[in-house]
């Protein structure tokens, strides 16, 4: 993207001349010095001189014009795109408002604001069609919107996707709990047929010790229920 292309440099058209002030003198020689330092590249000095001028005579294009390519040089894009914006408006000078709308665009275009830039230099083109940088800057800022549209595309589908795939794992991970959950339900519901030959045995035990203590107690029952004899001597 090239700079601004244009710092203006003419002079009042020549039906003005004889019309002269001391007042447009002193905005003429502002603007000589403001081109100076802007050729010098201290541009915040003749940003200086521009509002000096614009002091003298405030409907001075080329002093505004001017003042608004300082303002880009300086990296200020926004004060420049107001500057340009007024500019492009004043419809006496084709010429100019064509030019504006070049350099509009351009500051635009460094302010991030793609689409607009677009805009601005389709305009430059209606007023001036053969400006072959307009065209170059259009086709550039064309590109670039597309290109930005193509990413926030991709970023759009690549957002969908890891939520999607979150969404997988989210509902992947529910399952297996729940798969764990019903495995361990249904192995306590289910009875515990299956001892161990260690617990038989001693079940079994446990059983025969039992049996042999009933016999056993019910023997001395027996054995207290019968009668008891007694051998007399006669």
């Amino acid at each position: 993207m090239t700079a601004p292309k244009y710092i203006l440099f003419f002079i009042l058209p020549v039906m003005l001349v004889g019309n002269i002030s001391a007042q447009s003198s002193a905005e003429r020689r502002f603007v000589r010095e403001g081109n100076k330092l802007y050729e010098a590249r201290k541009y915040n000095e003749a940003e200086i001189r521009y509002r000096k001028a614009l002091q003298e005579k405030e409907s001075s294009l080329r002093a505004k014009f001017n003042l608004g390519d300082a303002q880009y040089k300086q990296g200020r894009f926004s004060e420049a795109v107001n500057t340009f914006t007024d500019l492009s408006g004043d419809k006496t000078n084709r010429h100019i408002q064509a030019k504006s709308y070049y350099n509009l665009g351009n500051a635009l275009f460094n302010d991030k604001k793609i689409q607009e830039s677009i805009e601005a230099y389709k305009k430059s083109l209606l007023l001036n069609p053969s400006d072959m940088e307009a065209k170059h800057n259009l086709m550039i800022a064309q590109r670039m919107l597309q290109r930005s549209q193509q990413q926030q595309q991709q970023n759009q589908n690549g957002n969908q996707q890891q939520q999607q795939n979150q969404q997988n794992k989210e509902e992947q991970k529910n399952q297996q709990n729940q798969n764990q959950q019903d495995k361990q339900q249904q192995q306590q519901s289910q009875p515990r047929n299956e001892i161990s030959r260690q617990d038989a045995e001693r079940i079994l035990q446990a059983l025969m010790n039992n049996e042999k203590q009933t016999r056993e107690k019910l023997n001395r029952q027996q054995a207290a229920a019968k009668p008891k004899t007694i051998d007399k001597n006669w």
